[in-house]
């Protein structure tokens, strides 16, 4: 048999248990909203960890991460260092995010904001506003899905059916169990892809070079250029500081605002769970090293992939490894892909169905998760055709979406922690950083010293916010102790959580 035939069969097989547990932990949550959004509020520190970590690393990990340390060096390492920094402030934001979410019932980013900031056309920018960060990462994780499986079935599954079969299970597992499947699949799927990726990020280098030291001396000898911060850009030009930093620091910013990952707030048993699993998370970066080397491990290879992202595959395939190996090498990529792509899916339909739509259209709890299940089917065609006719870098892909998804930090810290915030000012300052990033954009000449669209979005959002804020009449104090409760009823409300 030849081995495009085994690969294929292993491929097949992890595809089929993702949705055999996807399917079955639907059975563990209740037939509610709170239950396909929020999973119950019922996640423990293990699927918490997990889900989180998971979540995050995605195929531009896998994928876009080696792509990057192949052909554009230390610029990849932007990514190791804003998933280091950007998870930090949940430890004190998550809580309360949580808090709240009990006490006034809310399960997505949005009810959050427009609770404390009344206005339904709030509510429905902030779902097309993620809607629009959305589409762009879920094309990513099935171009993902759809280069892997192409590369190492040598083209006999091509990249529109490679896509379609692994997305059509996480759309399936995803429509009967909602956020418990994300959860329990996300647990399987980040082991999965965790030891896969330490197992090649140590082998090649030692395969190819003898060892990781000696595979870098090879590096520093043949293109030192790769090693020197910040590293090239796509055109192979040193990439500016200026750019390089506000990459980072949009990222920072904009990691913990992805409502996927936010919404995980509500998901947390209690507060000690979330805070413990902000304090693991840097473990899971760990998994970003052997992604690195393994990137690194093709820069002296002899032969060179068409596309950066496919360098992982490339490598693997003309390594002589035995077919298992390369099979459990496209799972653990399919897990890394459909670890993320599953609760992008989940939560672009949830937050069309509860922020855009349900606020203007009322419904019955059964008629929303129905239309929730409509979205994700709608979601996840509209993504799979962007990736059949993308084209784009992975990475680029995602640093594009941060640019966008930034710009709900102010509004969320303003919900939380400034009284002073008014409804005007936040949808004031909300829409003059979206136009903001999205001119620069669109004209990225513009850009002084090569800085990030989001950060310059953010540089003029947060004075207007402030500004119409203290112009405009503050809220009434009854409504802002539903937010700010006195000391002694938060210590009652956390002890009765």
């Amino acid at each position: 048999m030849e081995r495009w035939v085994w690969v294929t069969v292993i491929i097949a097989v992890y595809l089929l248990a993702n949705l055999v547990i996807g399917l079955m932990a639907g059975r563990r949550s209740t037939k509610s909203v709170t239950g396909f959004v929020a999973a119950d509020r019922s996640f423990g520190l293990v699927i918490m960890y997990f889900v989180t970590g998971a979540t995050v690393f995605s195929s531009f990990a896998f994928l876009g991460g080696p792509g990057w340390a192949y052909s554009r060096g230390a610029a990849a390492f932007y990514i190791l260092a804003y998933g280091v920094l950007g998870m930090a402030p949940f430890y004190w934001v998550g809580p309360r995010i949580a808090d709240l979410g009990r006490r006034l019932g809310h399960v997505t980013q949005a009810q959050l904001i427009a609770g404390r900031f009344p206005s339904r056309s709030l509510s429905a920018l902030i779902a097309v506003i993620s809607l629009i960060a959305f589409v762009p990462y879920i094309t990513l994780q099935i171009e993902g899905a759809g280069i892997v499986i192409t590369s190492v079935t040598d083209g006999h599954i091509p990249f529109w059916l490679g896509g379609l079969l692994a997305y059509g299970i996480v759309i399936l597992y995803v429509l009967v169990s909602g956020a418990v499947a994300v959860g329990w699949t996300n647990t399987f799927q980040g082991i999965f892809m965790v030891v896969i990726a330490w197992a090649l990020g140590i082998y090649l280098p030692y395969h190819l070079y003898g060892g990781i030291g000696p595979m870098f001396e090879g590096i520093a000898n043949a293109r030192p250029e790769l090693l020197v911060p910040p590293g090239l850009t796509p055109t192979g030009q040193p990439w500016s500081w200026g750019s390089y930093s506000t990459y980072i620091l949009v990222s920072v910013i904009g990691f913990m605002m992805w409502p996927h990952l936010f919404m995980k707030a509500y998901t947390a048993k209690n507060d000690d769970t979330l805070r413990r699993t902000v304090m693991l998370f840097p473990t899971f970066q760990l998994f970003l090293i052997p992604v690195f080397l393994i990137g690194f491990s093709g820069v002296l290879f002899p032969q060179a992939p068409t596309d950066p992202d496919s360098i992982l595959p490339f490598m693997i395939l003309h390594t002589q490894l035995p077919a298992v190996v390369v099979g459990l090498f496209c799972a653990g990529a399919l897990a890394a892909s459909m670890s993320t792509g599953d609760a992008l899916v989940h939560a672009a339909a949830s937050i069309l169905v509860e922020d855009g739509i349900w606020p203007f259209v009322p419904m019955t709890e059964r008629a929303r998760r129905i239309l929730m299940r409509v979205l994700v089917l709608l979601t996840g065609a509209v993504a799979y055709y962007l990736a059949l006719n993308s084209g784009t870098s992975l990475v680029q892909l995602l640093a594009t979406a941060y640019g966008v998804i930034s710009q709900l930090a102010p509004p969320v810290f303003a919900a939380l922690y400034w009284r002073r915030a008014t409804t005007a000012g936040v949808i004031a300052g909300l829409v003059a950083g979206i136009v903001t990033a999205e001119i620069f954009f669109f004209h990225p000449a513009l850009k002084p010293l090569g800085i990030h669209e989001g950060i310059l979005g953010l540089v003029v959002q947060v004075p207007v916010l402030v500004v119409v804020s203290l112009l405009t009449s503050r809220q009434s104090q009854e409504h802002l102790d539903e937010f700010f409760p006195s000391g002694a009823e938060a210590k009652r409300t956390a002890e009765a959580g």
